[in-house]
């Protein structure tokens, strides 16, 4: 869904010589899914302050992260943000700015070492832990300019997909807050969704940057192996983990990584960007990169038995579009792949190793070692099974560890060759299998994540819009070796032809620096024949940041006639479509209660495709219906 008005929205604030008061709080800017070029240029205009972007965010964050739907994305805010930005708004009125990101507030995963903030990874171990120095990423980002607004949360110490952690608790997706909004970077995935920062950073080992961007209807990069520095990033596996950027859209995604790719001593993999060109992502984005590419894409992995049928659907129709762009769809196969590809994981050969590195290079922990957290209730059940399992392992098996290296090597090979063999630029496959787990639920088995994380090749997850189901769904782009450019210039031609963003409904634009209060309407049912038939009234309030639609409900006119249900209804092309909730139920004439809708019901709701239907004993095909009105 194009959203034009957002950016009108946006720069309202207030002309330059109402700055001052409007820091004051008696002028409010709204930053509801604004890029970091809108931003920067509503700065250089003199219409809103650097202040007055972090303001804006914190209102966002005051508004849906704790109340609302709650997201609990957010683990700890930069108590000095404002200040920093203020500092910022000086130094840009004397010198200019450093660049496109000065001024601009960005949110960073928990597992980011901040010199001025705790640095947790989301487990209660960790909960005070402060290191001294930055991330080498968080400092590229500050040396450009970049405010750190605070820190996300994430699956506690990167561990899985869901985001749930023992410091933090359970991040929801904003797209239905019942969901998990995926992970490990689950937290910032669903604050950028919630536009509670202009981008944000997130790690991956195994599609933690890629699923929740798939997730929350985002850009996420998982650059080549070597091509950013993960020194002081708290690490899950130092030959699998990358750190990279999420974001709205792809100009903003290039951005930040042109502030955050480079070379770093104290990450060795990087000195294979030595020699290489410095980055210039923003600089080499290309419209029309669609037409005349060649797309690999893995039909195995598009079947009904494996994949979820509406992000089937919608992911089809994308690959369509992308072939009336002018890209030719190429078929590929890779039949003897996966068999490698679970021999190539290292997670479990490095972690306990590599974490206790991590704390003797930056010391001050609470503990030393995981072996010292398991087993003391330090952290959430979710991980502690396996945290026990790995804490018993003092010493490596070098011979699979070499293995699972030396598989690594073949499964790089074997996608390779299979590109160089169908002569396609990049290949295509789902970011996700199944749509983002409802909390309770168990989790899900397929996944593609591998492909690249276990070969160190780019991949990059693009969104492609929202299913039949109101769900985001994401395509994974997987190029050669530092191939980032031809990737996000392709993403670049979709995000261009396709406008696929549409943002989440329970985080909507502020009014007046507030979110917006429930609605409330009432309805009667009308029969079409015969007069004289019974009636219902209906008294509604929905509350749009939750899809919580509360009811009473009276029925009229009954004489000796008996209600059978009073039902809540979508339409299908115009008429009577499924019954979708029992608003009173056989002989009731009155009730109250509350609805919570789904995310297919919230969106028949906004469009106003749902209808409440009356039926009694003399009239069992219906005695009368009426349409809710759109929200």
């Amino acid at each position: 869904m194009r959203t034009p008005w957002l950016l009108t929205a946006l720069l309202i604030a207030a002309a330059p010589a109402a700055t001052a008061a409007a820091d004051r709080g008696a002028a409010k800017v709204e930053v509801f899914e604004a890029s970091i070029p809108d931003l920067q240029a509503a700065m250089a205009e003199r219409r809103v302050t650097s202040r007055q972007l972090v303001q804006a965010y914190l209102d966002r964050i005051a508004a849906y992260d704790h109340q609302g739907p709650a997201l609990n994305a957010i683990v700890t805010l930069n108590p000095n943000a404002l200040e920093e930005a203020a500092a910022l708004d000086r130094e840009r009125a004397e010198k200019g700015p450093r660049g496109p990101l000065h001024g601009i507030p960005v949110l960073v995963k928990d597992n980011y070492a901040t010199a001025d903030m705790p640095t947790s990874a989301g487990t209660l171990a960790l909960a005070t832990y402060r290191t001294k120095v930055d991330a080498f990423q968080v400092k590229r980002l500050r040396d450009a300019g970049a405010i750190i607004l605070g820190k996300t949360t994430m699956h506690e110490l990167a561990m899985s997909v869901m985001t749930v952690a023992s410091l933090t608790g359970e991040t929801r997706n904003p797209y239905d807050p019942r969901r998990s909004p995926g992970g490990s970077s689950g937290g910032t995935g669903a604050s950028i969704g919630a536009s509670f920062a202009a981008a944000g950073m997130g790690s991956d080992t195994c599609g933690s940057i890629r699923v929740p961007a798939a997730y929350q209807s985002l850009f996420g990069m998982r650059g080549t192996a070597g091509l950013s520095s993960r020194a002081g990033v708290i690490p899950l596996s130092s030959r699998q983990d990358e750190a990279g950027p999420m974001t709205r859209g792809v100009t903003d995604l290039a951005i930040m990584m042109d502030a955050t790719v480079g070379v770093d001593p104290a990450d060795p993999v990087t000195a294979a960007m030595k020699g290489r060109p410095a980055p210039a992502y923003a600089a080499g984005l290309r419209p029309g990169a669609l037409k005349g590419a060649r797309i690999g894409v893995l039909r195995a992995l598009l079947t009904p038995e494996l994949f979820d049928g509406a992000m089937r659907d919608k992911t089809n129709e994308a690959l369509e579009a992308m072939k009336a762009q002018g890209a030719e769809l190429v078929d590929v196969a890779l039949p003897d792949l996966e068999p490698v590809l679970k021999a190539a994981s290292v997670i479990a050969h490095e972690f306990r190793f590599d974490f206790a590195d991590y704390l003797a290079k930056h010391p001050g922990a609470p503990v030393a070692s995981i072996a010292d957290m398991a087993g003391k209730g330090l952290t959430h059940e979710a991980i502690d099974a396996r945290l026990k399992i790995r804490a018993t392992t003092d010493k490596r098996d070098e011979k699979a560890y070499a293995e699972a290296l030396a598989k690594r090597d073949v499964a790089r090979k074997m996608i390779l060759d299979a590109m160089e063999k169908a002569k396609v630029d990049v290949l295509a496959y789902p970011s996700a299998m199944q749509p983002p787990l409802f909390w309770g639920a168990e989790a899900f088995g397929t996944g593609t994540c591998a492909m690249s994380s276990e070969t160190g090749l780019p991949a990059m997850s693009i969104p492609l819009g929202l299913s039949a189901n109101a769900l985001p769904v994401g395509l994974d782009l997987l190029g050669r070796p530092f191939d980032e450019q031809r990737l996000l210039n392709l993403a670049y031609g979709w995000e261009q032809a396709a406008h696929p963003r549409t943002p989440p409904f329970s985080t909507p634009a502020l009014v007046n620096g507030k979110a917006p209060g429930a609605s409330r309407f009432t309805v009667k049912t009308v029969a079409e024949k015969p007069a004289g038939a019974p009636s219902a009234n209906i008294a509604f309030t929905y509350d749009p940041l939750t899809a919580d639609l509360r009811f009473d409900a009276r029925i009229a006119g009954l004489g000796r006639d008996e209600p059978v249900a009073l039902t809540l209804q979508r339409s299908d092309e115009g008429k009577p479509g499924a019954v979708i909730a029992l608003l009173l139920r056989a002989g009731q004439r009155a009730g109250a209660s509350e609805i919570r809708l789904d995310t297919r019901a919230r969106a028949d709701l906004a469009a106003g495709r749902l209808f409440v239907h009356l039926y009694t004993r003399d009239h069992p095909l219906g005695a009368g219906r009426v349409a809710l009105p759109a929200r």
